[in-house]
């Protein structure tokens, strides 16, 4: 074989594996998707996770300490106000007010008996009384002594300073008993409080205890949250988040697989510095019983709806020169121009142009630059 065939076969290879290079690598790292700005209706939504939490929980303690009895709470129990959460062991104040109660008694018993007796020492002071007016009298008209008409008038004082000794003694007694009254509603009170009950209606999300537990002065038992107050606290981007609103209706996934309605509840004021994102409040429009806490979910909020713009994937807008445009083809070459972003949502864009055909970037192909040779489907 001559050299002249040989280079001719060398250069029919070089042909050929250039061929395959063009056809290959080079031509579909320049080939886009290249589209025209579509008008339509657009609605614009935002995303953003969060997770189910509550505007206020409430959580239950002991307010004195001691062993806990007939504590059969369980983990999302429904319990409604002034349900009996658990019962505190009061060691001997059940003996402390019944021993108050009968000193009652017993003070009141003897408030009677006493005037009973006093009424008996006044009857006997009047008739000591009337003794010495009698006896005064004879005295004045000396049928009797003075020593005689001494006794009477001592007999009368002692009746009567028996009736004032009774008086007093009743005056005591009566003295007595508010202190005691106190003391046995101050220990009524307080076993009352040996009670625990639920303050609100609502569902037990936390249990801090078991039975037979030994708790101290205000530790928590269980933690419970009312189904109104249950919201999803989620964050997102200050960028798309603008335009919500409190009242924005939303669409609710929770990662259990549950897709259910809500709307914006509240807005926090303070924009996060860090992270760029606006802290916002989601409420059930029915909540899901059962509800969990913590459980992550996804947002979806209804910001607005525009009718009759154009709008192109939103992957196709892109920055260059510190400018946000898209690029189109003009010819077989690729240029960049800027457009305003009207409004955005997940997928799409509204933009200000209508006329151009716009190349879609991708990532995995050559770097789009200006006058880039376009090769599109």
């Amino acid at each position: 074989m001559n050299k002249l065939v040989k280079y001719g076969i060398g250069i029919a290879i070089i042909g050929v594996l250039g061929v395959g290079f063009y056809q290959k690598v080079f031509i579909p790292k320049h080939t886009f998707k290249i589209v025209t700005p579509t008008k339509k209706d657009m609605v614009i939504k935002v995303d953003g996770v969060g997770n189910v939490g509550s505007e206020n929980s409430y959580k239950v303690s002991a307010i004195y300490g001691g062993k806990v009895t007939n504590f059969s709470i369980q983990l999302g129990d429904f319990v409604k106000k002034g349900d009996i959460i658990a019962l505190i062991d009061s060691v001997d104040l059940k003996d402390k007010i019944d021993e108050v109660k009968a000193n009652i008694k017993v003070i009141k018993a003897n408030i009677e008996s006493t005037k009973i007796d006093k009424e008996s020492a006044y009857k006997d002071y009047l008739y000591q009384e009337d003794v010495l007016k009698k006896n005064k009298k004879l005295y004045q008209k000396r049928a009797i002594s003075e020593l005689e008409y001494k006794k009477y008038l001592t007999n009368r004082d002692i009746a009567k300073l028996k009736v004032d000794s009774l008086s007093k003694k009743i005056e005591s007694l009566k003295n007595q008993l508010p202190q005691l009254q106190a003391s046995l509603k101050g220990l009524e009170e307080r076993l009352k409080r040996y009670t625990i009950i639920s303050p609100i209606d609502g569902y037990v999300v936390k249990k801090y205890i078991t039975n037979y537990d030994t708790v101290g002065n205000n530790q928590p038992l269980i933690e419970i949250v009312n189904p109104k107050d249950v919201w999803i606290d989620t964050f997102i981007d200050t960028r798309i988040s603008g335009d919500v609103v409190i009242g924005d209706k939303s669409m609710i996934k929770l990662r259990s697989g549950l897709k259910t309605r809500g709307y914006v509840y509240k807005l926090n004021p303070v924009n996060n510095a860090v992270t760029n994102e606006r802290e916002i409040f989601i409420r059930f429009k029915k909540v899901p019983i059962p509800f969990y806490i913590n459980e992550q979910a996804i947002v979806t909020i209804k910001i607005k709806s525009l009718n009759g713009v154009y709008t192109i994937p939103a992957k196709a807008i892109s920055f260059n020169n510190k400018k946000q445009g898209v690029w189109v083809l003009k010819g077989d070459k690729a240029h960049f121009i800027p457009v305003k972003v009207i409004a955005h949502n997940d997928k799409a864009v509204a933009i200000d142009k209508k006329d151009i055909k716009v190349i879609i970037p991708n990532p995995k192909k050559k770097t789009l630059s200006e006058g880039m040779k376009i090769y599109h489907d």
